[in-house]
């Protein structure tokens, strides 16, 4: 199984994990309770934008289920909004007041319902070692994952704002 984590583009072959009901939604649910899944049910999840919804208290235990329904060898996705991208956006005194407060939504989430905010602020230095300790062993950033038309390919001025991590169980 390839399981895609808070998304809503269907794609041949892949599953959608939401905690919302859109269509083409395979599985409701929660991305720190993934208890509906067997041990070693996927050879790869993709979860772009949806770590950073997650609270302080349950992030590693929710990266530690993530490691528990994948194979060994399979693949976690993961794209969050790198914080240290958007504090140097934020604090350039170039940046306009309405760049300003994009950014601050990006690193707080849009807030436009009770799911859309961020509990965690991620740079790569807290998600390698945050997977380091949830039992991945690769951990490597690239630039796209070339997988799904969403925010982890998001540029809004000109240079994108997610970090792109894949690792390996």
């Amino acid at each position: 199984m390839k399981l895609h984590i808070g998304g809503v583009e269907t794609k041949d072959g892949w599953e959608i994990l939401n905690i919302s009901n859109y269509p083409g939604v395979d599985h409701i649910g929660d991305i720190s309770d993934l208890s509906q899944f067997a041990d070693g049910a996927c050879d790869e999840i993709y979860a772009s934008h949806v770590v950073e919804h997650v609270s302080q208290q349950k992030v590693l235990d929710t990266l530690k289920g993530i490691n528990r329904i994948l194979k060994t060898g399979g693949k976690l996705y993961v794209s969050v909004p790198d914080l240290d991208v958007l504090c140097s956006l934020f604090i350039n005194p170039q940046a306009s007041p309405d760049i300003k407060f994009h950014t601050m939504r990006m690193m707080f989430g849009g807030q436009v319902d009770a799911h859309d905010f961020h509990y965690f602020g991620w740079n790569e230095l807290f998600m390698r070692d945050y997977l380091t300790k949830a039992g991945f062993s690769k951990i490597e950033r690239v630039e796209s994952f070339g997988l799904f038309k969403d925010t982890s390919d998001f540029k809004p001025y000109g240079f994108p704002i997610s970090l792109n991590v894949i690792a390996t169980k």
